[in-house]
């Protein structure tokens, strides 16, 4: 199998903003992802704050400008656009051939092999909230942003026909909620390859919640809590399976 260069991003949000990622978050990630991908790989962090990153493996580089300032077309607040360059047509020549984005706020507890060995040339997470919209025959909140693997330069369209002024628009105009994910889904579609709750991905908030009252599925691999709370908050150190794996 290819190597694979699993890629995180942190950059400084306004104050009083949702969430915030201490530099020890991404030293967590990367302890998670050396215990459970037992595979030659690369961790690539990108940054405006490498202050506190100790891991010694971790390549930390500086966050690029672009898309930057391209507002959340829901909140008008900081958006995730800076990642869809990951999806640039030479990405790979940095990044190597396969490309593993990540977002922090996750718990790794099993092999990630089964979810990133995979022949598709690119796979998401699809949103927990996914539904289809019979008005416009489409699916709103398809994918969730937060975690896709990706063959450089497989959907280089995503970063090519993006436009600042004007994409965030469309994707808003069709129903589809967020920055990057949201573009991701308009332009791709709603058929890409998809990981869920059988592939072992889950949400903290929707899935282990809901359904399971705290509990950790036997065939989980990867919880992920986009939004709130974040599984460094107090109570999510309570559950023993959290203290556990986020360390």
């Amino acid at each position: 199998m290819t190597p694979i260069t699993f890629v995180t991003f942190r950059w400084k949000a306004p104050p009083g903003y949702r969430k915030t990622f201490p530099a020890e978050t991404v030293n967590i990630h990367r302890r998670m992802i050396r215990r459970h991908y037992p595979h030659p790989h690369r961790y690539v962090h990108l940054t405006d704050d490498p202050k506190g990153i100790t891991e010694p493996d971790i390549e930390v580089y500086e966050l690029w400008k672009d898309l930057a300032n391209v507002p959340n077309p829901y909140h008008g607040g900081p958006s995730c656009y800076r990642r869809l360059k990951l999806f640039a047509g030479n990405a790979g020549d940095w990044l190597g051939e396969r490309i593993c984005m990540m977002d922090l706020d996750c718990v790794v507890v099993r092999d990630l092999t089964p979810l990133l060995h995979v022949p598709d040339d690119f796979k998401i997470w699809q949103n927990p909230t996914a539904h289809w919209r019979t008005d416009r025959g489409f699916r709103s909140h398809v994918y969730n942003g937060g975690f896709w693997i990706l063959k450089a330069g497989a959907r280089r369209e995503v970063w090519d026909d993006f436009n600042p002024a004007l994409s965030p628009v469309e994707t808003k105009n069709a129903g589809l909620f967020g920055s990057d994910q949201a573009w991701i889904a308009h332009r791709l579609g709603a058929e890409e390859s998809v990981w869920t709750p059988a592939d072992g991905v889950y949400s903290w908030r929707f899935h282990i919640m809901k359904q399971y009252g705290g509990r950790l599925p036997a065939n989980a691999r990867v919880v992920w809590f986009h939004g709130k709370p974040d599984p460094w908050a107090r109570e999510c150190l309570r559950v023993p399976w959290i203290a556990e794996h986020w360390r």
